[in-house]
């Protein structure tokens, strides 16, 4: 048996918008294929929320895979921060 190439076990992932827009990084394929749906923490304005991605497409780059994911507002958590007024 030989050895998985990077190429065999990983992908690129993009975000096209949303709190990620214009972040990449590399993610581990699953049964050899990319996730259609991704789920990300991030701090906005010190708090953890989740935002989720889904998949729009995918293309062959220099023999690696990329993937590109759209943010889907309506199953993460508010981008903004309320405004404490008193």
């Amino acid at each position: 048996m030989t050895p998985a190439e990077p190429h065999d076990v990983a992908y690129i992932a993009e975000f096209t918008d949303g709190p990620l827009e214009g972040e990449i990084e590399s993610r581990s394929l699953i049964g050899g294929t990319a996730e259609k749906r991704v789920g990300r923490l991030a701090a906005v304005d010190g708090l953890e929320s989740l935002f989720w991605y889904d998949a729009i497409d995918e293309r062959d780059v220099n023999g690696e895979l990329h993937v590109r994911f759209r943010f889907d507002a309506g199953d993460s958590d508010p981008v903004e921060s309320e405004d404490e007024t008193f």
